[in-house]
């Protein structure tokens, strides 16, 4: 599985695993978690910025509740397609 590193609001280092990816209204989001091979696992959608050159891609949480739910309805579709639950 691929992953990405990233800078948390405070500071920090996180390794985080891409679950899955989609595209919404014209914007990319990934699926990630920091640990892919738990029973249960916590996610966060990260919303793309873009790439500031052709290696480094840009990633942020979603602040708008709307945005994070239609985007958590489009994850939930695609994961059930695998027989995943998400719980949004």
């Amino acid at each position: 599985m691929e992953s990405i590193i990233f800078d948390t609001e405070d500071g920090q280092q996180v390794e985080l695993v891409v679950l899955d990816e989609t595209r919404f209204n014209e914007n990319n989001y990934i699926l990630v978690t920091e640990d892919a091979d738990a029973e249960e696992v916590e996610v966060m959608i990260l919303k793309s910025l873009g790439s500031e050159d052709d290696e480094t891609e840009s990633f942020e949480s979603i602040e708008d509740e709307e945005e994070l739910k239609a985007v958590s309805a489009i994850f939930a579709q695609q994961l059930a397609e695998d027989d995943i639950d998400l719980e949004v």
